[in-house]
Protein backbone atom coordinates (compact mmCIF):
# COMPACT_ATOMS: atom_id res chain seq x y z
CA UNK A 1 0.00 0.00 0.00
CA UNK A 2 2.66 2.59 -0.93
CA UNK A 3 -0.35 5.40 -2.03
CA UNK A 4 -2.25 4.48 1.40
CA UNK A 5 -4.71 7.33 2.40
CA UNK A 6 -3.33 9.61 -1.06
CA UNK A 7 -5.42 11.23 -3.09
CA UNK A 8 -4.26 10.88 -6.33
CA UNK A 9 -5.62 12.95 -9.77
CA UNK A 10 -5.15 10.82 -12.94
CA UNK A 11 -5.44 13.08 -16.24
CA UNK A 12 -7.00 10.99 -19.28
CA UNK A 13 -7.32 8.15 -16.84
CA UNK A 14 -10.20 6.13 -18.86
CA UNK A 15 -7.91 4.71 -21.05
CA UNK A 16 -4.33 3.46 -22.21
CA UNK A 17 -1.68 4.57 -19.82
CA UNK A 18 -3.82 6.20 -17.29
CA UNK A 19 -6.20 3.71 -17.36
CA UNK A 20 -3.54 1.43 -15.81
CA UNK A 21 -1.87 4.02 -13.70
CA UNK A 22 -5.48 4.42 -12.13
CA UNK A 23 -5.72 0.77 -11.77
CA UNK A 24 -2.55 0.71 -10.03
CA UNK A 25 -2.47 3.65 -7.99
CA UNK A 26 -5.61 1.89 -6.40
CA UNK A 27 -4.25 -1.16 -6.01
CA UNK A 28 -1.91 0.66 -3.58
CA UNK A 29 -4.34 2.61 -1.46
CA UNK A 30 -4.87 5.38 -3.07
CA UNK A 31 -8.23 7.28 -3.52
CA UNK A 32 -8.00 8.03 -7.56
CA UNK A 33 -9.74 10.17 -9.43
CA UNK A 34 -10.36 9.28 -12.65
CA UNK A 35 -10.05 12.51 -15.23
CA UNK A 36 -10.86 12.49 -18.91
CA UNK A 37 -12.42 14.49 -21.37
CA UNK A 38 -14.11 11.06 -22.23
CA UNK A 39 -17.00 10.22 -19.19
CA UNK A 40 -17.91 6.70 -20.12
CA UNK A 41 -14.78 5.59 -20.17
CA UNK A 42 -13.35 7.20 -16.94
CA UNK A 43 -16.54 6.09 -15.51
CA UNK A 44 -15.87 2.41 -16.43
CA UNK A 45 -12.16 2.71 -14.74
CA UNK A 46 -13.39 4.00 -11.66
CA UNK A 47 -16.42 1.45 -11.43
CA UNK A 48 -13.30 -1.19 -12.25
CA UNK A 49 -11.76 0.22 -9.05
CA UNK A 50 -14.58 0.74 -6.90
CA UNK A 51 -15.74 -3.31 -7.78
CA UNK A 52 -12.48 -4.36 -6.29
CA UNK A 53 -12.94 -2.03 -2.75
CA UNK A 54 -10.69 0.68 -3.95
CA UNK A 55 -11.85 4.06 -3.99
CA UNK A 56 -12.39 6.19 -7.15
CA UNK A 57 -14.54 9.00 -8.84
CA UNK A 58 -14.55 9.51 -12.11
CA UNK A 59 -14.59 13.35 -13.25
CA UNK A 60 -15.10 15.28 -16.53
CA UNK A 61 -11.81 17.33 -17.68
CA UNK A 62 -11.06 18.88 -20.85
CA UNK A 63 -7.33 20.13 -19.98
CA UNK A 64 -7.18 22.55 -22.63
CA UNK A 65 -10.02 24.80 -20.87
CA UNK A 66 -9.17 26.43 -17.75
CA UNK A 67 -12.97 26.65 -16.45
CA UNK A 68 -12.80 22.67 -17.13
CA UNK A 69 -9.73 22.38 -14.86
CA UNK A 70 -10.55 24.53 -12.38
CA UNK A 71 -13.89 22.48 -11.76
CA UNK A 72 -12.92 19.28 -11.70
CA UNK A 73 -10.19 19.83 -9.41
CA UNK A 74 -12.60 21.85 -6.68
CA UNK A 75 -14.43 18.59 -7.22
CA UNK A 76 -11.91 16.47 -6.10
CA UNK A 77 -11.03 19.22 -3.38
CA UNK A 78 -14.69 19.11 -2.29
CA UNK A 79 -15.14 15.05 -2.43
CA UNK A 80 -11.60 14.42 -0.62
CA UNK A 81 -10.30 17.08 1.17
CA UNK A 82 -6.81 17.03 -0.06
CA UNK A 83 -5.14 16.29 -3.69
CA UNK A 84 -1.25 14.70 -2.84
CA UNK A 85 -0.65 13.63 -6.40
CA UNK A 86 -1.16 14.90 -9.89
CA UNK A 87 -0.15 12.67 -13.02
CA UNK A 88 -0.52 15.21 -16.12
CA UNK A 89 -0.86 11.60 -18.78
CA UNK A 90 -3.53 13.01 -21.21
CA UNK A 91 -1.99 13.53 -24.53
CA UNK A 92 -2.90 13.56 -28.05
CA UNK A 93 -1.15 13.65 -31.43
CA UNK A 94 -1.81 14.83 -34.61
CA UNK A 95 0.95 14.17 -37.01
CA UNK A 96 2.17 15.15 -40.03
CA UNK A 97 5.27 16.61 -41.68
CA UNK A 98 6.38 20.31 -40.75
CA UNK A 99 5.50 21.67 -44.10
CA UNK A 100 2.19 20.20 -44.21
CA UNK A 101 0.86 20.44 -40.61
CA UNK A 102 -2.39 22.73 -40.09
CA UNK A 103 -2.20 25.19 -37.31
CA UNK A 104 -5.54 23.57 -36.62
CA UNK A 105 -3.17 20.24 -36.02
CA UNK A 106 -0.15 22.64 -34.07
CA UNK A 107 -2.66 24.05 -31.87
CA UNK A 108 -4.80 20.89 -30.69
CA UNK A 109 -1.25 19.29 -29.58
CA UNK A 110 0.26 22.31 -27.66
CA UNK A 111 -3.80 23.31 -26.21
CA UNK A 112 -4.03 19.74 -24.41
CA UNK A 113 0.03 18.39 -23.98
CA UNK A 114 1.79 21.25 -22.72
CA UNK A 115 -1.00 24.16 -22.06
CA UNK A 116 -2.98 21.57 -20.02
CA UNK A 117 0.22 20.35 -18.06
CA UNK A 118 0.46 23.51 -17.06
CA UNK A 119 -3.18 25.03 -16.43
CA UNK A 120 -4.03 21.61 -14.45
CA UNK A 121 -0.24 22.02 -12.45
CA UNK A 122 -0.93 25.53 -11.33
CA UNK A 123 -4.58 24.79 -10.39
CA UNK A 124 -3.45 21.96 -7.38
CA UNK A 125 -0.44 23.53 -6.82
CA UNK A 126 -2.16 25.40 -3.95
CA UNK A 127 -3.79 23.02 -2.58
CA UNK A 128 -0.61 20.73 -2.26
CA UNK A 129 0.86 23.94 -0.56
CA UNK A 130 -2.13 24.11 2.15
CA UNK A 131 -1.76 20.38 2.35
CA UNK A 132 2.03 20.41 3.25
CA UNK A 133 3.43 18.75 0.18
CA UNK A 134 2.93 16.48 -3.02
CA UNK A 135 4.24 15.01 -6.18
CA UNK A 136 3.29 16.14 -9.78
CA UNK A 137 4.31 13.72 -12.23
CA UNK A 138 4.12 15.38 -16.21
CA UNK A 139 3.92 13.24 -18.88
CA UNK A 140 6.50 14.13 -21.71
CA UNK A 141 8.41 11.55 -23.94
CA UNK A 142 11.58 10.29 -25.37
CA UNK A 143 11.01 12.17 -28.56
CA UNK A 144 10.95 15.37 -26.36
CA UNK A 145 14.35 14.30 -25.90
CA UNK A 146 15.49 13.72 -29.21
CA UNK A 147 12.89 14.89 -32.00
CA UNK A 148 10.87 12.73 -34.17
CA UNK A 149 10.08 12.69 -37.72
CA UNK A 150 6.40 14.11 -38.67
CA UNK A 151 6.02 15.44 -34.97
CA UNK A 152 6.62 19.18 -34.80
CA UNK A 153 3.77 19.99 -32.58
CA UNK A 154 4.02 17.07 -30.53
CA UNK A 155 7.87 17.10 -29.74
CA UNK A 156 7.73 20.76 -29.15
CA UNK A 157 5.22 20.23 -26.17
CA UNK A 158 7.40 17.29 -25.09
CA UNK A 159 10.25 19.60 -25.07
CA UNK A 160 8.26 22.78 -23.19
CA UNK A 161 6.62 19.92 -20.38
CA UNK A 162 10.45 18.90 -19.64
CA UNK A 163 11.53 22.56 -19.24
CA UNK A 164 8.30 23.07 -17.28
CA UNK A 165 9.32 20.54 -15.06
CA UNK A 166 12.83 21.63 -14.18
CA UNK A 167 11.00 25.01 -13.53
CA UNK A 168 8.45 23.99 -10.85
CA UNK A 169 10.69 21.73 -9.26
CA UNK A 170 13.19 25.01 -8.43
CA UNK A 171 9.49 27.02 -7.39
CA UNK A 172 7.39 24.64 -5.52
CA UNK A 173 10.42 22.03 -3.83
CA UNK A 174 10.67 25.25 -0.91
CA UNK A 175 7.28 24.02 0.08
CA UNK A 176 7.47 20.38 -0.21
CA UNK A 177 6.07 19.44 -3.44
CA UNK A 178 8.38 17.45 -5.93
CA UNK A 179 7.98 17.75 -10.06
CA UNK A 180 9.07 15.08 -12.29
CA UNK A 181 8.28 13.99 -15.64
CA UNK A 182 8.64 10.46 -17.03
CA UNK A 183 9.86 10.04 -20.66
CA UNK A 184 8.13 6.95 -22.37
CA UNK A 185 9.36 5.33 -25.42
CA UNK A 186 7.44 3.74 -28.00
CA UNK A 187 4.22 1.97 -25.50
CA UNK A 188 1.45 -0.53 -26.78
CA UNK A 189 -1.21 1.67 -26.43
CA UNK A 190 -3.88 3.01 -28.51
CA UNK A 191 -1.88 6.44 -29.57
CA UNK A 192 0.06 3.86 -31.64
CA UNK A 193 -2.60 1.86 -33.09
CA UNK A 194 -2.36 3.17 -36.51
CA UNK A 195 2.17 3.22 -36.63
CA UNK A 196 3.24 0.42 -39.80
CA UNK A 197 4.33 -2.50 -38.23
CA UNK A 198 7.62 -2.53 -40.52
CA UNK A 199 8.15 1.12 -38.60
CA UNK A 200 7.32 -0.83 -34.62
CA UNK A 201 9.89 -3.48 -36.00
CA UNK A 202 12.02 -1.24 -36.53
CA UNK A 203 11.54 0.63 -33.12
CA UNK A 204 12.33 -3.12 -31.46
CA UNK A 205 15.30 -3.37 -33.28
CA UNK A 206 16.47 -0.23 -31.95
CA UNK A 207 15.99 -1.14 -28.21
CA UNK A 208 18.02 -3.08 -26.35
CA UNK A 209 15.35 -4.80 -24.82
CA UNK A 210 14.01 -5.66 -27.82
CA UNK A 211 10.30 -4.82 -26.86
CA UNK A 212 7.63 -2.24 -26.86
CA UNK A 213 6.56 -0.60 -23.29
CA UNK A 214 3.46 -1.53 -21.66
CA UNK A 215 1.48 0.25 -19.87
CA UNK A 216 2.31 -1.48 -16.69
CA UNK A 217 6.33 0.11 -17.56
CA UNK A 218 4.84 3.49 -17.21
CA UNK A 219 2.34 2.98 -14.62
CA UNK A 220 5.03 1.86 -12.36
CA UNK A 221 7.34 4.60 -12.86
CA UNK A 222 4.36 6.74 -12.13
CA UNK A 223 3.93 4.89 -8.83
CA UNK A 224 7.62 5.35 -7.67
CA UNK A 225 7.62 8.85 -8.67
CA UNK A 226 4.15 9.23 -6.63
CA UNK A 227 5.16 7.17 -3.40
CA UNK A 228 7.50 8.42 -0.67
CA UNK A 229 9.98 6.22 -1.95
CA UNK A 230 11.10 8.67 -4.28
CA UNK A 231 10.99 12.08 -1.46
CA UNK A 232 14.43 13.25 -2.17
CA UNK A 233 13.81 13.27 -6.20
CA UNK A 234 12.72 16.48 -7.95
CA UNK A 235 13.08 17.72 -11.40
CA UNK A 236 14.20 14.63 -13.28
CA UNK A 237 12.80 13.62 -16.67
CA UNK A 238 13.11 9.37 -16.31
CA UNK A 239 13.49 7.59 -19.59
CA UNK A 240 11.46 4.35 -19.34
CA UNK A 241 11.97 3.33 -23.21
CA UNK A 242 13.82 0.35 -22.90
CA UNK A 243 17.19 1.92 -23.68
CA UNK A 244 15.65 2.75 -27.20
CA UNK A 245 18.65 4.57 -29.42
CA UNK A 246 17.84 6.71 -31.64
Amino acid sequence: MRLKDKVAIVTGGGQGIGKVTALTFAREGAKVAVADINMTAAQAVADEICAADGQAKAIFLDVSRAESVEAAVRTVQETYGRIDVLVNNAGITRDARMQKMTEEQFDAVINVNLKGVWLCSKAVAPIMIAGGGGSIINAASVVGLYGNFGQTNYVAAKSGVIGMTKTWARELGPNHIRVNAIAPGFTATEMIATVPEKVLDSVRERTPLRRLGTPEDIANAYLFLASDESSFITGVTLSVDGGLLF
